[in-house]
């Protein structure tokens, strides 16, 4: 008779295999910098000189839109599903998860506290590129005739080039895009969130750690509870859940940061100075920008086009309003959390504990951090990290469900949510190499044909922000 055991080693060794092929199928470097890497920097750099720097003159005014001042942002009477600071929640909801906590730690401990500077100038660069894909998203998505919505890359690639006489392409690009989708959603979305919740679990029960697959069991329940509500429930439980948790993690980092005030200017200027003149990590600065831009686009989402799928379900008639509102993201995902998780653990000294290696995931590694000032600390943050999977879960079941309805049709979406459900359970049993892989190797490939869509329209997008612009400033 086999064993689970025996099953889920087979399970773990089959899985690692698939990855390990495709990583070389599909990802290729230029010297030291994979060429996925430059074209994400190339996308966020064109299209932040494209928009003048909007992430910054906007940003009040988008401010404004979430919190609802702009209360035409959320007329009921317009279309769309739910209001613009729940879609804002929903997207936030996908990105705001165990990248900024785990993928933070993985990025020290792989490019030292330099990629955190390089993360920080990914999020600033993709503000802009979160203003371009959900404008689009809003700007040709899908009513149907019941008041439901449908949008994201996958609609703006094929109308949107189709209208500049690209349509072909448009459809090839789109077909590339729900693909990546349906994998992002599986991997990034899923399996690390998953993975990395349990990690911090045996961090503070050891004794559950041969318990893996009951709490896959366990977190693919909970999370089906919400998900077959469709986007209804998800944009109510994530409006409610989003402020709640990452205002905890807030509080619980500056908790910590309290107690070493002393550290953090060294901190500060470690991960400045190690951004250029890095400490003894593979592949000196190069390695570090790759490392820190991966781990920014993984937290972050910007440039992969997945926000767009959140934000055109939003009450809005003017689209560049929404996609103001979409800046916000990378800058509380990253410029803020991020920032404050690297924090944490380079002014604690968990980062320099040889006890603490790259095989041990993320997790752990903060886990230790917030150890350091108040015993029981551990057990928040994992309270905490439990939050954040299951809020990014929820978000990216969301988004995987419309590629894979792009790709097979609304019918067959039940079939989605089932693999769905699965992959949680299996994320819970593989090693962390095997899942943070796949991960990226999903959420980065979604971005070729997004930002090739996001440049050859950002001019439209850009014209439509000149006009929104003039508008407001005449009836301030």
């Amino acid at each position: 008779m086999i064993s689970l055991n025996f099953f889920l080693e087979k399970l773990d060794s089959l899985f690692s295999a698939v990855v390990s092929f495709l990583e070389k199928l599909l990802f290729f470097s230029v010297g030291d910098i994979p060429v996925i890497i430059l074209w994400l920097l190339i996308g966020g750099v064109f299209l932040t000189l494209r928009l003048g720097f909007v992430s910054i003159w906007g940003f009040k005014h988008a401010l404004d839109i979430a919190i609802g001042k702009d209360q035409e942002a959320n007329n009921s009477s317009m279309q769309g599903e739910v209001s613009s600071f729940q879609a804002l929640a929903t997207a936030l909801s996908g990105s705001v998860g165990l990248g900024n906590i785990a993928g933070v730690a993985i990025a020290i401990q792989v490019g030292g506290p330099g990629a955190i500077f390089w993360m920080t100038v990914g999020a600033l660069l993709g503000m802009s590129s979160k203003l371009v894909e959900s404008t689009l998203g809003l700007l040709y998505r899908d009513v149907k005739p019941d008041g439901t919505v449908k949008g994201g890359p996958m609609y703006y690639l094929t109308e949107g080039l189709a209208s500049f006489g690209l349509g072909k392409l448009g459809r090839v690009l789109a077909l590339l895009f729900s693909l990546g989708g349906v994998g992002a959603s599986l991997g990034g979305g899923n399996m690390f969130q998953s993975n990395q919740a349990f990690a911090a679990l045996t961090t503070v029960l050891p004794g559950v750690r041969q318990y893996d697959w009951v709490f896959g069991l366990c977190f693919a329940f909970l999370v089906g509870l919400v998900i077959v509500g469709g986007i209804g429930r998800i944009g109510i439980v994530t409006s409610r859940l989003v402020p709640f948790m990452v205002t905890l993690y807030i509080v619980l980092c500056l908790w910590v940061l309290g107690n070493y005030l002393t550290e953090i200017p060294k901190a500060v200027l470690a991960i400045i100075t190690q951004a250029f003149h890095p400490e003894s990590i593979q592949g000196g600065v190069a390695g570090v920008l790759v490392q820190g831009l991966r781990r920014s686009v993984f937290s972050n989402n910007a440039g992969l086009g997945v926000a767009a799928i959140a934000h055109s379900v939003a009450r809005t008639d003017k689209p560049v309003r929404e996609g103001i509102v979409a800046i916000l993201e990378p800058f509380i995902d990253t410029v803020i959390i991020c920032n404050l998780t690297a924090l944490v653990i380079l002014v604690t000294g968990s980062y320099s504990d040889s006890s603490h290696v790259v095989s041990t995931g993320g997790s752990p590694l903060a886990t230790a951090a917030f150890a350091t000032v108040v015993s029981w600390f551990p057990f928040v943050l994992t309270l905490v990290i439990m939050l954040f999977a299951f809020s990014t879960l929820i978000a990216w079941s969301y988004y995987g469900e419309c590629c894979w309805a792009y790709l097979l049709g609304e019918r067959s979406i039940f079939l989605f949510k089932g693999l769905f459900l699965f992959c949680i359970f299996l994320g819970s049993v593989v090693n962390l190499g095997a899942v943070v892989d796949f991960s990226d190797m999903m959420l980065l490939g979604t971005s070729v044909p997004n930002i090739l869509g996001c440049l050859l329209l950002s001019g439209k997008v850009a014209n439509l922000l000149d006009e929104y612009w003039k508008e407001f400033k005449e009836n301030v």
